[in-house]
C-alpha cells in the first residue's frame, strides 16, 4: 500500500504501477475468504462445546483481541502516521479499528446466527440443509451459493468492491460468507467433493474475468461480474488447498497458530517500519522487499518469542490458552 497511493498508510515518493494488477487480483477475493472461513471456525468450535462454552470461546478469540487492538495496536498506528507525515499530535486519545475492523463484523455475525447454527447442529436432517447437500452432488451444483454474491452486488451497487471495511457492502458481503462458510463446511465430504470436480472449470472462469477486468484502468468494472470472478478465486483456494495442503504438517500448523496475532501485529510493524525506511533514497522495489520482510521477521518473532511464552499476552492476539 505505501507503493500504491493510499492516504492512510506512510507513502513513497514513487509508486510501484507494476504491482497493482497482483493486489487487483487478490483484492477482491481475500476479504471474503476471510469471512468464510470464520464461518467454518464457528462450525468446528461448536462441535465439540456447548453454546455457554462456544460464546465465551468466540468472545475471548475476537472480541478481546478487538478491544485490545482497538485500545492499543490501533493508536499507536495512528501516532506513527502522523510522524510519518510531520502532523502535530492531537490533544487526546484516539482509539480505532483500522486494520482489525473485521473482527467487529465477524462478533456481530456470531451473535446473530448463533441461534440458527444451534438449530442447523441439532436438526442436521431439516429439509434445508437435505436439499442443498444434495445440490452439491451435480458436478455445478456449488454454483448456487454464488446467487447471494450477484445479489448482493446488484443491490448494494458499491462504488469500488473491494472496499469492504465499515461499509454497508462490507457488512452484507461479510454476512453473507459467514454464512455460507458455515453452511458449506457443514457438509462435509460432499463440500470438498464438489469443489475438487470443479476447481479447473474455476480457475479458468477466474482467470479469463480477472484478464478482462484488469484491461479497465481502475481494475474494477461490473460488480455482478466481480461477484462471479471473486467467488471462483474462493472455489480455486479451497480446492487446490484441500487437494495439497490438508495432510499432517508441523509446519502448517504452527503457521496456522500464528497466523492470527501476525496478522494483528504485521500493521504497526509496517507503519514503524515505514517511519526509517521509506525517506531512504533507494529503489522503491528494494524498498518493498525489505519492507516485506523486516514486517514478516519483526511480527513472526513476537510472536514466537513473546505470544507464545508469555501466557498473560495470549488472549490479547487470539492465541489460546
Amino acid at each position: 500500500m505505501p507503493f500504491a497511493s493510499d492516504f492512510l498508510f506512510p507513502e513513497n515518493t514513487s509508486y510501484l504501477e507494476a504491482y497493482w494488477p497482483l493486489m487487483a487480483l487478490i483484492n477482491i477475493w481475500r476479504i471474503p475468504i476471510l469471512f468464510i472461513i470464520s464461518g467454518m471456525g464457528v462450525y468446528f468450535a461448536f462441535q465439540n462445546r456447548t453454546v455457554k462454552k462456544i460464546i465465551k470461546d468466540r468472545a475471548l478469540r475476537i472480541l478481546v483481541p478487538f478491544i485490545f487492538g482497538f485500545l492499543v495496536i490501533c493508536p499507536l498506528q495512528f501516532i506513527c502516521q502522523l510522524d510519518f507525515y510531520n502532523y502535530p499530535y492531537p490533544l487526546g486519545y484516539y482509539p480505532g479499528s483500522d486494520h482489525l475492523w473485521f473482527l467487529l463484523n465477524i462478533y456481530v455475525y456470531f451473535q446473530v446466527l448463533i441461534f440458527l447454527f444451534l438449530y442447523f447442529k441439532k436438526t442436521q436432517n431439516n429439509r434445508f440443509l437435505i436439499f442443498f447437500k444434495n445440490l452439491l452432488k451435480y458436478r455445478f451444483g456449488i454454483y448456487v451459493f454464488i446467487i447471494p454474491f450477484i445479489l448482493e452486488a446488484l443491490i448494494v451497487n458499491p462504488e469500488h468492491y473491494s472496499l469492504y471495511a465499515k461499509s454497508i457492502h462490507g457488512w452484507i458481503l461479510g454476512f453473507i460468507c459467514f454464512l455460507i462458510g458455515y453452511l458449506l463446511v457443514s457438509f462435509k465430504e460432499h463440500f470438498w467433493l464438489s469443489i475438487d470436480r470443479i476447481r479447473f472449470f474455476a480457475l479458468i472462469i477466474a482467470i479469463l474475468l480477472y484478464l478482462n477486468r484488469i484491461s479497465y484502468f481502475e481494475f474494477e468494472y461490473k460488480n455482478a461480474l466481480i461477484a462471479i470472478e471473486s467467488f471462483n478465486w474462493i472455489l480455486v483456494v479451497f480446492a487446490f488447498a484441500a487437494r495439497y495442503l490438508n495432510k499432517p504438517s508441523k509446519k502448517l500448523s504452527y503457521l496456522s497458530a500464528a497466523v492470527y496475532p501476525v496478522y494483528i501485529l504485521h500493521m504497526p510493524f509496517q507503519i514503524a517500519i515505514s517511519l526509517v525506511l521509506l525517506p531512504l533514497i533507494l529503489p522503491a522495489s528494494l524498498k518493498l522487499f525489505i519492507l516485506v520482510l523486516l514486517t514478516l521477521f519483526c511480527s513472526m518473532a513476537f510472536y514466537e518469542y513473546l505470544i507464545r511464552r508469555i501466557k498473560f499476552l495470549r488472549p490479547f492476539f487470539g492465541v489460546k490458552y
